[in-house]
């Protein structure tokens, strides 16, 4: 978030786990690389061939996977939705901040939600809408994912990301950008991306599926650049409800927030990402396409989980008491149990492997 301090969420490997298969460029084929590039720039080359490797495997993903919103068997969802909402409204009323969720069956429709279409920081989580728009813009022709972007010292920024790291002069491409952005939360590739395209386009592109109050307000750590300054001075990065961050996602697994070939490229980005503290810390093994955001007051999630239904579960929190930099704080430990509750609605007994 743009201010005094922003995202802090931890420095992540570069390379995350893609798709089901948990897809890794291995560290051979990166030294390998470097071996063929020289040694000059070593750590640079090592961080960047990192992005093109899981990039080129996202790729690989994505032409290897029918298209979000391709038709599927239909499951048997076991959910308990009354069960669950008992259980996540207990977990949110005794948490010392204000919690907000909305949690979707996909393939029945049901949906639960605890202030719903109340309005919260989004911090990092603003960063899906800007893929999103992203993605619309290559979609239209009017940026390649190939464009090439030249990170220069002004564009560094601190909080999450490795780009801050690198050498003036370092070029990289909007598909590395995307990809840092996603999944290790790069504030500097974020910011990279807002300048190819205009905050007020990525508000265009949320009004135009219907999310009103969907908004990023300014470049990361720059909230001289502000679109609306009386909103960014009251939410930071950016602000959503939870409802239309679970339609986001709903969207994006239907192939409807951009077209199913690009929805599904974005949903292998989603599922490389490496923070799991917060809704995914006590879930091994399942396999999800999510996003995490948080601030000194704020932690915020949405998932999109593969079991025997398709589920997308969001939780904003806000106002949090407990603001200490450290993993077992109040608002990541309840952000944890919820997204045990939520999952566990839907699991099958066996915990059998998600589809």
């Amino acid at each position: 978030m743009s201010g005094a301090r922003s995202d802090r969420e931890p420095l992540r490997p570069l390379c995350p786990r893609v798709g089901h298969g948990r897809l890794r460029a291995s560290r051979a084929t990166s030294v390998r690389a470097l071996d063929f590039a020289g040694t000059s720039l070593l750590v640079a080359s090592w961080f960047l061939l990192g992005a093109s490797a899981c990039a080129g495997a996202q790729q690989a993903v994505a032409g290897a996977t029918a298209p979000a919103g391709a038709a599927r068997p239909v499951p048997q969802p076991r959910g308990d939705i009354a069960a669950l909402q008992r259980t996540l409204d207990s977990l949110a009323s005794a948490h010392r901040g204000i919690v907000g969720y909305a949690v979707t069956n996909l393939e029945t429709g049901e949906h639960i939600d605890r202030r719903g279409d109340e309005t919260f920081p989004t911090a990092s989580l603003i960063k899906v809408p800007i893929l999103v728009t992203l993605y619309d813009q290559v979609e239209q022709g009017k940026i390649a994912l190939d464009d090439p972007l030249t990170v220069i010292g002004i564009d560094h920024v601190p909080g999450s990301g490795t780009l801050q790291f690198m050498h003036s002069g370092l070029q990289i491409t909007v598909a590395d950008a995307a990809w840092l952005m996603t999944t290790i939360s790069d504030n500097t590739a974020t910011n990279l991306l807002l300048d190819k395209i205009p905050m007020r386009r990525v508000w265009e592109k949320m009004e135009a599926l219907g999310l009103p109050h969907t908004k990023v307000h300014s470049r990361t750590f720059q909230r001289f650049t502000s679109v609306a300054m009386d909103s960014s001075a009251r939410y930071g990065l950016g602000v959503t409800t939870p409802n239309e961050m679970a339609r986001l996602f709903g969207m994006l697994a239907e192939g409807k927030a951009v077209g199913p070939r690009a929805d599904s490229a974005m949903l292998v980005i989603l599922e490389g990402n490496e923070d799991e503290q917060l809704l995914q810390r006590y879930l091994d093994g399942v396999r999800a396409a999510h996003k995490t955001g948080a601030d000194d007051q704020v932690r915020t999630e949405c998932s999109l989980w593969y079991l025997p239904a398709r589920v997308v579960g969001c939780v904003l929190t806000k106002e949090n008491v407990d603001r200490r930099w450290v993993l077992d704080n109040e608002p990541q430990l309840l952000m944890a149990r919820m997204g045990e509750a939520m999952v566990n609605s839907w699991l099958v007994p066996d915990h059998g492997t998600p589809p």
